[in-house]
């Protein structure tokens, strides 16, 4: 492809021979993948500045290089201005990227009715609930997830929340290839930062919720809100905007947003509402707008999705009536409040919950049905991981230990940290003697699921929190398998 085709949206300066007819090979943000013909990329990273590998990939044979104009001035500059390639100089290297990647691939977001959801939980559920609900109404979909990814039924491997732009657009360009209308992508605040999502034409946002999460990346509450907002901020004006009313932050997604306000809610007037009317470990009654549907999902945060996912598809044009029918016959995402029944009467529930307020949701949800009951007791066995935010890790065993009979501290992916200094951690929220005394710590995940399994009695509920679709656990830079639902099952005697 020409370099003037793949410039045609950027605002940028040209450099060097500035020649605008070089043909292309390829775009690269890998200075290890660079080869005779590439359009290298100088990414700014978190930990890696792409401009320090610019005399590598000039001797590698690229062809042109984008760098930011910072970088251009500079005297690291000065010694790479004899290069006979052309230069590329934008303001911002990251959004240039997404937008190179957009183009390389014929811009196929704008081919495909594309929604996103943000947020901090519910991300997956409501994106996954989309991609199956209509494809339930016959369409053919697309899913990005932090799960796994689809074009309409070909599974592809996911290895981030929302993929590099290079990855992402081409996983696209397949969608479009393959025959989608549709496609429904998880869109991370690290993507929404980095620029990853930049250049996409998004035909629907949804906002789920904010509480505390990535603080080793985004350092701030404030900044983690806006980086979610940035979203909703860049909507075109014949998008919608879907908001949670019940979140605090719901109104101030909408606040410069050029899209179709509307909210959804379990609590008060919206233009989607939910209510419970009924639960048990096995499903819901739930009332969406009026009209009364039996639903495979527990609990209000899951009622609270299902807003999302029935306002999401009116507001995509499907009618009503079918999308009730469908809504009906979908189900819960792989390790989001999967209930595993015991012989001895007693169930485990395997959840991804990784956060304070999401831990906080999931056994209340747990504690609102044996209330109901009026039987039963709540054992929890939750970890944090390692290399992030070490602030969530004392409100997260505190929590835990406040909605719990008995807690069991254990690890989850200690990634490049000492498992124990990890768990030590999370000891500092037991701040006062009851929390102490009901509480136990096994570092060995496999032997905390076992013990608790063993101290559950009929009636009993054992929450097993924080890892929930994942199968494996990353132990210095090695993924280890491990999946949740199988020590449980094998524990219950059920494997």
């Amino acid at each position: 492809m020409k370099l003037s085709t793949l410039l045609e949206r950027l605002t940028y300066q040209l450099g060097g021979s500035k020649n605008e007819e070089t043909e292309i090979k390829s775009i690269e943000q890998d200075s290890r993948r660079v080869q005779e013909g590439s359009l290298f990329v100088a990414v700014r990273g978190t930990t890696v500045d792409g401009h320090s590998f610019i005399p590598q990939v000039m001797k590698a044979g690229a062809a042109a290089i984008v760098c930011d104009q910072q970088w251009y001035n500079s005297d690291d500059a000065a010694s790479c201005r004899d290069w006979q390639g052309v230069w590329v100089v934008v303001d911002d290297c990251n959004l240039a990227l997404a937008q190179l990647a957009s183009a390389w691939n014929g811009y196929p977001s704008e081919q495909l009715t594309l929604v996103g959801v943000t947020g901090t939980n519910g991300k997956t559920t409501i994106a996954t609930l989309l991609y199956s609900l209509f494809t339930k109404l016959g369409y053919p979909c697309g899913l990005l997830s932090t799960v796994c990814n689809y074009v309409i039924d070909r599974a592809v491997p996911a290895t981030h929340t929302t993929p590099d732009p290079l990855e992402l657009n081409n996983l696209l360009r397949q969608m479009v290839d393959e025959g989608c209308a549709y496609a429904f992508m998880e869109v991370s605040s690290h993507s929404a930062d980095q620029k990853r999502i930049g250049g996409l034409d998004f035909d629907g946002g949804i906002f789920t919720n904010l509480t505390r999460d990535h603080m080793d990346y985004h350092k701030t509450v404030e900044n983690y809100l806006k980086a979610k907002k940035s979203f909703f901020d860049g909507l075109k004006p014949e998008a919608f905007a879907l908001s949670n009313m019940d979140d605090r932050n719901g109104e101030v997604m909408m606040q410069n947003t050029r899209a179709r306000r509307r909210l959804y809610s379990t609590r008060a007037a919206a233009d989607y509402q939910a209510k419970v009317i009924e639960e048990a470990f096995e499903g819901m009654e739930l009332q969406l707008n009026g009209t009364n549907i039996v639903t495979h999902f527990v609990g209000r945060f899951n009622a609270s999705n299902l807003a999302a996912v029935y306002g999401a598809a009116i507001e995509l044009g499907a009618r009503n009536e079918e999308v009730l029918v469908h809504m009906s016959e979908l189900v819960p995402v792989n390790g989001r409040f999967e209930s595993i029944r015991s012989p001895k009467g007693f169930s485990a529930i395997i959840d991804y919950a990784h956060t304070p307020d999401a831990l906080i949701n999931v056994l209340g949800t747990i504690h609102e049905i044996l209330d109901a009951k009026q039987q039963g007791k709540v054992i929890t066995v939750v970890g944090c991981g390692g290399n992030r935010d070490k602030g969530k890790r004392p409100i997260m065993a505190k929590e835990s230990a406040l909605r719990s009979d008995r807690l069991i501290l254990t690890s989850d992916n200690p990634r490049f940290e000492e498992p124990l200094d990890i768990l030590h951690d999370m000891e500092v929220g037991l701040d006062a003697p009851e929390l102490r005394d009901k509480t136990i710590t096994i570092a060995d995940r496999r032997e905390a699921i076992r013990t608790a399994v063993m101290l559950a009695q009929q009636g009993d509920v054992i929450l097993i929190a924080g890892k929930g679709h994942e199968d494996y656990q990353d132990v210095k830079g090695t993924k280890h398998h491990f999946d949740d639902h199988e020590v449980a099952r094998e524990a219950m005697g059920l494997a």
